[in-house]
């Protein structure tokens, strides 16, 4: 193949970066735009990185300071509202027996760590940038930007998230759709003793948890059914969580203490999206939140975003010709795979909203996590 090739990645998330530091370690050219100025360097509170999403990011060559900024651990505990440990369940390392099972971080410091290895890559990134035409023909794409200019492309990736305005360009309608759940966010200083995830299902929310994120860090959240957002104003977004939190204990009192900064709350419906039949229009091709989105409840969302980046990178980069076979291939390899995890994320909302008290729980997140176990 030759590396002459010119790829645009747009979007700067986890999968665009990861896609871009893959290509360009191949010698491919590559540009990346991303639409917010700070490449959203502080956005987040934390993220939960079970072992697929960590075989990816040693793939990436970032593994070692994702470790060093992180906090690994190997079990997930199950407890009653009161704090009352009821089971502690051993993890399994889906990405093999030398990562952990899981690793827990801040958000922004991964963004740090993924942004930082793509100008280390030599690509070129342009902040504050969006893609505003897409003209095809049989051999690129030509691309006009915000900025008055315009480039010439092989090959367009969207990885411009959830909503992207690229999918829409290329005219795929699907559209993400709420799950009827939503979910409350906060950073906070990890308590003493707080070394694994801890799931506590009942109270006043449907879930209430924590992740710790490094040796001081953690973050919390709380799972309720999702309300207008334009009733919540965004100066009690604190009291709204800490309302839901104080039900809870075991560890809880102590992290409940530090929700009093409403700017540092995030609240999120959880979405779902998969996109039905090929995930590209000629010389464009979705990955990651672009092509399909899982609710939050098995942790999956930035795995199966960076295993995408993998698989079309390696297909790209052993490729001889980049055309309608080789994108659909990629599509019916990650489609067997991203299938059953948004439509299990989702299941085990629907039992959560429908009160389901007989539900296959860990039959379904055991089934699922052993398949995340395969090369993806």
């Amino acid at each position: 193949m030759s590396t002459a090739r010119t790829v645009l990645v747009v979007g700067g998330g986890a999968a665009g970066t990861a896609v871009t530091i893959l290509l360009r370690r191949a010698g491919l050219t590559v540009d990346l735009i991303e639409a917010k100025d700070d490449w959203n360097a502080t956005a987040g509170s934390g993220i939960t990185l079970q072992g697929n999403a960590l075989r990816v990011l040693r793939e990436l060559g970032v593994w070692e300071q994702v470790e060093a900024s992180g906090f690994g651990f190997d079990a997930v505990g199950i407890t009653a509202p009161d704090g009352t440990v009821l089971h502690v369940q051993d993890d399994l390392r889906t990405g093999g027996d030398d990562l952990p099972a899981t690793v827990g971080m801040q958000r922004p410091q991964l963004q740090r760590i993924l942004s930082d290895a793509v100008r280390a890559s030599g690509a070129r990134v342009r902040l504050g940038t969006r893609a505003t035409s897409l003209d095809q023909d049989g051999d690129g794409v030509t691309v006009r930007f915000t900025d008055g200019t315009e480039g010439r492309y092989d090959l367009v990736i969207a990885a411009d998230g959830l909503n992207s305005a690229t999918r829409a360009a290329i005219g795929i309608t699907a559209r993400p759709e709420p799950t009827g759940m939503a979910i409350w966010r906060v950073a906070a200083p990890r308590p003493a003793g707080l070394t694994r995830t801890d799931l506590a299902y009942g109270g006043p929310a449907y879930i209430a948890g924590y992740c710790p994120t490094s040796e001081s860090t953690i973050y919390a959240y709380v799972v309720e059914a999702n309300r207008d957002r334009a009733s919540i104003p965004a100066d009690t977004y604190a009291e709204e969580m800490r309302r839901l939190a104080s039900a809870y204990g075991g560890h809880w009192p102590e992290i409940t203490r530090h929700i009093t900064d409403p700017a540092k709350v995030n609240y999120t419906w959880f979405d779902r999206l998969l996109v039905e039949g090929s995930w590209h229009r000629g010389r464009v091709v979705l990955v990651g939140d672009a092509a399909h989105c899982c609710p939050p409840t098995l942790a999956q969302g930035a795995a199966l975003s960076l295993e995408d980046a993998l698989v079309l990178a390696r297909l790209l980069t052993e490729a001889d010709t980049w055309d309608d076979a080789l994108f659909q291939a990629y599509h019916d390899r990650r489609i067997r795979r991203v299938g059953p995890v948004v439509e299990a994320s989702v299941q085990i909302g629907r039992w959560q909203l429908d009160g389901v008290r007989d539900a296959d729980l860990p039959g379904l997140m055991g089934r699922t996590m052993t398949m995340l176990r395969e090369l993806p």
